[in-house]
C-alpha cells in the first residue's frame, strides 16, 4: 500500500478524509509536505479535544484559598539570606532564562514578531532589547552568563532568527541564545472536521504557554540546560517590560523552601479583575480562571480585610529543572477557545467567517503547577513587576506601559 493509501485509510476511519480533497492539485513538493504532516498527525487527540471542547467546568473539585508571602513584610535577616542564596546560584551559572515569544503583534499594529516590537524608553529599543538588558546587567554583576532560551512559532521563527542576528544578538554571546519552536494543534470546525488552511496545508494554531514544557523536551533545550549545569529556570513572556527575569531573593525563597516551582503574583486591582487567581485545587496547586470564579467567591475577604482569591498569576514563574523535566513527559489538560478562522470549503475556496467557527485548543502554564506538592507565591508590587503591553490603546498599551518602566527606573 503506498503512502497515500495509507493516509486515506488512516484519515476515513476519523472522518478526516476531506484533508486529502485537492492532493491532486498539488505540485509534487505541496504534496508530499501535505503528505507528511497527515502522517504525523495525532487524529485520536484531535477527536478528543473536540469531544471534550465544552468541559470547563470546575466539577466536584475543593477549591481554597493559597497561602503566600509579602515580599514587602520580609525583614532585613530574612532579605539578606534569600539574596545570599539566589547570588550563590547566579555566580554559579545554575540559572537560565525562558522567554515566550511566539507571538506575532498583530493587536498592536505590528506586522512582526512581537519581541521586534519597538517601545519608547529614553531610548527606542524593541521588546527583546529590553530583555536582553536586564540579563546583560546580570552579567556585569554576577560575571556568569545566563543562557537564554527562545520559544518562537512556526510563523514567527525565521524573522525572530533574523532579527537577533541583524542586531548582533544586541551584545549578548550568541552561544547563550537558543530558539526553539512551540508546538501546534490543528484547529477543528464546529462538525468535528480538522481544517484546511491551504489546500496543501493543515489549519494550526500554537498550543498555549502550556506546551512550553513538551516543546522544551522535544527540542533538547531540558538537556542542554542539564548539560550546562541549570538548577533554576525563570519562564516569563515577552510583553512585559517590567519582568524582574534576575531576582535572587525569589531564586533563594524557592531554594530555601525546598520546592520545585514558584511565582510572583499581585494583588488584584478589585474583584472583578479579568485575571486568573492562585488557589489549592484539591490540595495542589492551581490557578483559577476568572471565568470559573462566582463573584461570591471573588469577593470573599480574610480577617484582615483582604481577597482570600486576590493572588493574580502574572506569567513570572520559576522552576526547578528536575520539574521542568517531569512536566515535560506528562500531557497537560487543553482548553477550547471558540474563534473565528478562514479555511478552504468542499468546493476549493476559501471561506472567510463572520462569526467565531472553529476551536483553537491550548494548554496554559499554571496547569502545570499541579505536578508539584507544594509552591512559593510571593506578593510584590504591580508597579515593580507588571506593565504588559497587550493591547494598542487603553489598559496595558505601549502608553501605560512605558509610564511605568519609566517610572520604575527613573528614566
Amino acid at each position: 500500500m503506498s503512502k497515500l493509501e495509507e493516509i486515506k485509510t488512516k484519515l476515513a476511519a476519523y472522518g478526516q478524509d476531506h484533508l486529502i480533497a485537492f492532493v491532486g492539485e498539488l505540485s509534487d513538493s505541496e504534496r508530499e509536505s501535505l503528505l507528511t504532516r497527515l502522517e504525523t498527525l495525532d487524529l485520536e487527540l484531535a477527536k478528543k479535544l473536540y469531544e471534550g471542547r465544552n468541559d470547563i467546568s470546575t466539577g466536584d473539585d475543593k477549591i481554597e484559598p493559597m497561602a503566600y508571602v509579602d515580599r514587602l513584610k520580609l525583614s532585613d535577616e530574612e532579605n539578606a539570606k534569600y539574596i545570599a542564596i539566589g547570588e550563590e546560584i547566579l555566580k554559579a551559572g545554575k540559572f537560565a532564562s525562558v522567554t515566550m515569544a511566539g507571538g506575532q503583534g498583530t493587536r498592536l499594529g505590528h506586522s512582526g514578531p512581537k519581541g521586534t516590537y519597538m517601545v519608547e524608553v529614553g531610548e527606542t529599543k524593541s521588546l527583546f532589547e529590553i530583555t536582553c538588558e536586564t540579563l546583560k546587567r546580570a552579567y556585569v554583576k554576577y560575571n556568569a552568563y545566563i543562557p537564554w532560551y527562545i520559544m518562537t512559532s512556526r510563523e514567527n521563527n525565521d524573522d525572530t532568527v533574523k532579527f537577533f542576528e541583524t542586531n548582533n544578538y544586541f551584545g549578548y554571546p550568541k552561544e547563550y541564545v537558543a530558539f526553539f519552536k512551540q508546538g501546534e494543534l490543528p484547529m477543528i470546525g464546529e462538525t468535528g472536521k480538522i481544517l484546511l488552511e491551504t489546500k496543501s496545508m493543515v489549519r494550526e494554531a500554537a498550543d498555549g504557554h502550556g506546551g512550553i514544557f513538551e516543546a522544551m523536551n522535544k527540542n533538547d533545550i531540558v538537556k542542554d540546560m542539564k548539560s550546562r549545569g541549570i538548577e533554576w529556570i525563570f519562564i516569563g513572556g515577552i510583553d512585559n517590560i517590567l519582568l524582574n527575569i534576575v531576582d535572587p531573593l525569589f531564586i533563594g525563597m524557592a531554594k530555601d523552601a525546598g520546592v520545585k516551582a514558584a511565582s510572583k503574583t499581585i494583588v488584584k486591582a478589585n474583584p472583578a479583575e479579568k485575571v486568573g487567581v492562585f488557589c489549592k485545587r484539591n490540595g495542589r496547586p492551581s490557578v483559577i480562571e476568572y471565568s470559573e470564579i462566582s463573584e461570591e467567591m471573588a469577593n470573599l475577604r480574610d480577617e484582615n480585610g483582604e481577597l482570600l482569591y486576590g493572588e493574580s498569576h502574572i506569567l513570572c514563574n520559576l522552576f526547578n529543572i528536575d520539574a521542568l523535566e517531569l512536566i515535560g513527559h506528562e500531557k497537560l489538560p487543553y482548553h477550547a477557545a471558540h474563534k473565528k478562522s478562514n479555511y478552504i470549503a468542499e468546493d476549493g475556496s476559501e471561506f472567510v467567517p463572520e462569526a467565531p467557527n472553529a476551536y483553537k485548543f491550548e494548554a496554559f502554564i499554571f496547569d502545570a503547577f499541579s505536578k508539584v506538592e507544594d509552591m512559593l507565591l510571593l506578593r510584590s508590587l504591580r508597579e515593580h513587576e507588571f506593565a504588559p503591553i497587550k493591547n494598542k490603546e487603553g489598559v496595558d498599551s505601549p502608553e501605560t506601559a512605558v509610564a511605568l518602566y519609566k517610572a520604575h527606573w527613573n528614566v
